[in-house]
C-alpha cells in the first residue's frame, strides 16, 4: 500500500527542488514514488499543479504506436498513426494517475500565497537514507495517510535530521 505526504514549501523552487531529489534517489533505489506532482499558489491565489508526468504525451505517443499497427493492416498507417495519436491525447487528458487533483486544489487552498506543496505517493522508501538528503529543504508536513505513531516517527525523524545537518 502506498503513503501519501504532503509538504509545504516556501516557494515552488524549493517544492521542486526537492522532487527532483528525490527523483534522484529513485535512481538509486532508496524510494519508489507512484506520483510526485508540486502543487503552488500563486501571489494572486490562484491554484497551479505541476504534475510529474504528462498522461497527455504518453497517451499520443502509444496511440500513434497502435493506430500505426493497425493502419498496417488496413495498408493506410499514417491515417492510422494521425487517429491513433489523437486518440491517445484525448484519453491521457482524461486520465487522472496518481495523487487526486481535486485532493491537491484543496490542501493548496491551506498554502500562504507564493508558497508550494509537494505531494508524495510513496510506494517504498529507505526513510533513514532519504530523510537527511530531504530533511535540508525545511518543509512542514501537511498532511499523511501515515497512522498517528508512523506520522509522529516522520516528524521526529525530520527533526532529528534537521537537527545534525545544522550543527554540521
Amino acid at each position: 500500500m502506498s503513503n501519501l505526504i504532503a509538504i509545504s514549501y516556501p516557494d515552488v523552487a524549493t517544492a521542486s527542488s526537492v522532487r527532483d531529489k528525490l527523483l534522484e534517489l529513485q535512481k538509486q533505489q532508496l524510494i519508489t514514488l507512484e506520483d510526485a506532482a508540486v502543487v503552488e499558489r500563486k501571489q494572486d491565489g490562484k491554484i497551479k499543479l505541476h504534475q510529474m508526468t504528462s498522461t497527455v504525451g504518453f497517451g499520443a505517443a502509444s496511440g500513434a504506436l497502435w493506430g500505426g499497427l493497425i493502419g498496417l493492416i488496413f495498408l493506410m498507417p499514417l491515417l492510422g498513426m494521425a487517429l491513433g495519436a489523437a486518440g491517445g491525447a484525448a484519453g491521457g487528458a482524461m486520465t487522472d494517475i496518481g495523487v487526486d487533483d481535486k485532493f491537491m486544489k484543496e490542501v493548496a487552498d491551506r498554502l500562504e500565497p507564493g508558497s508550494a506543496a509537494l505531494f508524495l505517493l510513496i510506494a517504498r522508501s529507505t526513510p533513514d537514507k532519504v530523510i537527511p538528503q530531504i530533511a535540508p529543504f525545511g518543509g512542514d508536513i501537511m498532511q499523511t495517510s501515515l497512522s498517528h505513531e508512523q506520522e509522529e516517527q516522520l516528524r521526529e525523524a525530520v527533526q532529528a535530521a534537521r537537527g545534525s545537518h545544522v550543527q554540521s
